[in-house]
């Protein structure tokens, strides 16, 4: 028995549970559509809190918002207009003359965007006595400027313009806390000294005399009238009867030349008729002639067009094809030559990487030489001399190797200077026009032998032999 009643007691706490669950949502839920709040026409939702953007509130006009529990909260401002009596007494006006001026505005909250927001920040929590209150003061203010700036005569001849300086001025002021002005009317003005009531009086007195002339005026218009209109009468009476003479004689005048003109016209209209009917024959001639010139010309347009059906076509299917393979012959020969293009560059780049290969070889060879000298760049020259002397000597014999000489005849008397024959100054003339090797090896920096600079061996052997050995420690 213990043993049954363990499952049947967890499953009536699970029940339980899950049942106190779905009670705490339900409570929730219905606790958060109580939070969503929906604006009226005539009032405005004010959301105070935490409303993001930056602002201090968030204003809602016929619509609806959600207040987030504990971190907003909302009121309502009402839009019902308000009705404030304004009495102002002993105003300045621009003449420092004094005025009252009774008056009634009718004002309420403004729906405006910018405007809402200012009556959020500055008549939240107020009442509408306080509101009235705050409204009258910005009034008085403004009413008492308006007046100060304008002029009796203006204030009490041109009302609409004294209305809409109030307007603007009470208007403006009236944004600034968040309200809307909707009407103004001024009831009276009046002063205590009689001025404007002088001027009424000046007015009416004015109107009386312009009344009196214009009575007197109309009384001389109406005597000269009447003396005008018999005046009239009588001329009219003889015009009428010099105009029923006149008129019977130009009726007969009339009918004469009335027969006249029917006659005058039966023979025109027979004349016009005759006239007409060739007209209309040659019309008809005409259009004939015509029809046929345009059914020949269509004839015409119609052989043209099958010529040009028959020669044009062909001969613009042959234009098109020869296009299309001179546009084809072009990019094969622009391929062609963009691939010869190419391998002349991968050619080019080859030989540039070649030279610089071998470049930069004879540079390391010359870095070498420099080295092996003791980095002494005199000595690496003549290093690089000696190596070419083999190839200058060379040279110098391919300079006279091709002279082909295939007889000499000498004729000479024996006599020459300086104990040499006419042939042997020659011969030694000729060889010295050979690049001498001398010349070669001063640019060098180096010493030619002397029996390469031409001189005897004997000669050479004294010169040797005078000139004076360097000693060297041995000796001393």
């Amino acid at each position: 028995m213990n043993l049954l009643f363990l499952p049947l007691q967890s499953a009536a706490t699970g029940v339980y549970l899950v049942g106190a669950v779905i009670f705490i949502l339900v409570v929730f839920f219905f606790s958060m559509i109580r939070r969503y709040k929906r604006c009226p026409s005539d009032r405005i939702l004010v959301v105070y809190g935490k409303t993001g953007g930056g602002q201090s509130a968030k204003c809602v006009h016929g619509g609806a918002a959600f207040i987030w529990p504990i971190i907003q909260d909302y009121e309502f401002l009402d839009l019902t207009p308000m009705s404030i009596e304004v009495n102002l007494t002993n105003a300045l006006s621009k003449q420092n003359i004094r005025v009252n001026v009774p008056s009634r505005f009718t004002i309420g909250i403004s729906t405006e965007p910018s405007v809402m927001q200012n009556a959020a920040e500055r008549l939240l929590g107020l009442s509408l006595d306080a509101v009235q209150d705050l409204a009258q003061e910005i009034i008085f203010g403004q009413l008492r400027l308006v007046v100060a700036s304008m002029d009796i005569e203006e204030i009490n001849s041109d009302r609409d313009q004294f209305l809409s300086h109030i307007t603007h001025s009470v208007e403006a002021e009236l944004k600034k806390v968040g309200l809307k002005l909707i009407n103004v009317n001024i009831t009276d003005i009046h002063d205590e000294s009689g001025y404007i009531e002088a001027l009424g009086k000046e007015a009416a007195a004015k109107a009386i005399n312009e009344a009196k002339v214009s009575v007197a005026q109309k009384v001389r218009d109406g005597s000269i009238g009447e003396a005008n209109a018999l005046q009239d009468q009588r001329i009219q009476v003889a015009a009428a009867d010099a105009n029923a003479v006149h008129g019977e004689n130009t009726a007969k005048v009339q009918v004469a030349n009335s027969n006249a003109d029917r006659r005058s016209r039966e023979a025109e209209a027979e004349r016009i008729a005759n006239a007409a009917e060739k007209v209309q024959a040659a019309k008809a001639l005409e259009e004939a002639y015509a029809a046929e010139k345009i059914a020949e010309e269509a004839r015409a347009k119609r052989k043209e067009a099958e010529q040009g059906a028959d020669i044009i076509v062909p001969a613009k299917i042959d234009k098109q094809k020869i296009e299309i393979d001179a546009e084809a012959e072009a990019e094969q020969i622009r391929r062609i030559a963009k691939g010869q293009a190419d391998a002349i560059f991968m050619k080019k780049e080859a030989e540039a990487k070649g030279l610089y290969e071998i470049l930069t070889k004879q540079a390391q060879g010359l870095d070498q030489i420099v080295k092996a000298a003791g980095n002494n760049s005199k000595d690496a020259v003549l290093l690089l001399v000696a190596d070419k002397l083999p190839e200058l000597v060379k040279t110098q014999a391919e300079a006279i190797k091709n002279i082909k000489i295939d007889k000499v005849t000498v004729w000479e008397n024996g006599g020459g200077k300086d104990g040499k024959s006419s042939t042997s100054n020659f011969i030694s003339g000729m060889y010295k026009a050979v690049p001498p090797l001398q010349e070669m090896f001063d640019m060098a920096g180096m010493q030619l032998p002397e029996y390469l600079k031409g001189k005897d061996i004997e000669e050479t052997k004294s010169t040797e032999e005078n000139t004076p050995k360097p000693t060297t420690d041995k000796e001393e």
